[in-house]
């Protein structure tokens, strides 16, 4: 793979101020034009397809980072429980922010019960790095071309989701995000996980070449971030390969804070929450903190619903699902 150009520019930010870009070449146009003319005519259309798409797309990504350090004051605010992680990320950014250097993050592994907040945590970093963000679900893994596609000689064969991020996207180093990475299943014969070995290391990730496609492709820059309820069911050569940070349910009062936060963004997303106070009941504020943090927003959904259901411009207790106010009845014949 060829180095990236030296042009810098900026691209716009979603959040916290314009980062700084520079053009990296993700694969070789010379590569990509010999496979389509090896390609049978009449045959392989949907690999003659993404041969096209490549061509057309051209090779150039934006390499990004933060134009400056960027202000992560509050993610710390809305992320109490994920300091340890927010420390090392904040120290890896200040390492590259006022030199040439890339954007270089170890890969992170997030350990922690269901809810706690990590999906979210991989998005909120995506969004303070101005970069791309693709996304793969292990515990819905049916077939081992998810993460690094499968043979074009297979029925119903497709790229795997790193080559769509970085050929589709617009970013040469997005944030990769595989969920749930413990569940990842499969046959003996066939680990869904072996793609990430090669990946995860920057050497062979420069030259990561896909089942489907089978033209090399640069994902060295890619930020991975995988989320965990549970490391027994991960491969030690993942684990080697990986910054691991245990991430506990925050403390009550930090709870506390998260649901006062999310009661705020609600109200103000919406139209309809000029017409709630702008702060719910402590007692309101007890319950919804001794919820997981992905829940709370489904709590508060409900809890909204019930109160103007009612005619209220509050929530009450009774509002909320734990209370009985949303719980689901069951659907069936009365006996």
């Amino acid at each position: 793979m060829s180095a990236p150009s030296t042009d810098l520019v900026t691209v716009p930010a979603p959040h916290r101020g314009i980062p700084i870009a520079q053009m990296r070449p993700v694969y070789r146009l010379g590569d990509v034009e010999k496979r389509l003319d090896k390609l049978p005519q009449k045959e392989h259309e949907s690999l003659r397809a993404t041969y096209e798409r490549m061509l057309e797309k051209g090779p150039e990504r934006f390499q990004v980072k933060p134009g400056g350090l960027p202000v992560m004051d509050p993610l710390y605010d809305e992320l109490p429980n994920f300091h340890a992680v927010l420390d090392d990320l904040r120290r890896q950014l200040a390492l590259c922010h006022d030199s040439r250097d890339a954007l270089e993050i170890t890969p992170m592994l997030l350990l922690g019960p269901p809810g706690v907040g990590k999906t979210h945590f991989a998005r909120e970093v995506a969004k303070l790095l101005a970069t791309g963000y693709g996304f793969m679900s292990m515990s819905s893994l049916t077939a081992g071309w998810l993460v690094g596609g499968a043979s074009s000689q297979w029925k119903g064969a497709r790229p795997g989701k790193v080559f769509e991020t970085l050929v589709d996207g617009e970013y040469a180093n997005p944030v990769m995000v595989v969920d749930e990475i413990d569940k990842a299943g499969g046959e003996q014969a066939y680990d869904p996980l072996g793609a990430l070995y090669s990946l995860l290391e920057h050497d062979t990730a420069q030259a990561f070449t896909d089942e489907f496609a089978e033209v090399a492709i640069d994902a060295s820059q890619v930020i991975w971030v995988a989320t965990a309820n549970d490391a027994r069911g991960i491969p030690e050569p993942i684990l080697n390969r990986m910054n691991v940070y245990e991430v506990a349910m925050p403390e009550p009062e930090a709870a506390r804070r998260i649901a006062l936060r999310l009661y705020q963004a609600i109200r103000g997303e919406h139209h309809w929450g000029e017409r709630f106070v702008p702060e719910p009941s402590e007692a309101v504020l007890a319950l919804l903190a001794a919820l997981a943090p992905r829940e709370m927003r489904r709590a508060w959904m409900t809890g909204f619903g019930n109160a103007k259901l009612a005619g209220r411009d509050h929530i009450q207790p009774a509002d909320l699902p734990e209370a009985g106010g949303g719980k689901r009845k069951p659907i069936g014949f009365v006996q």
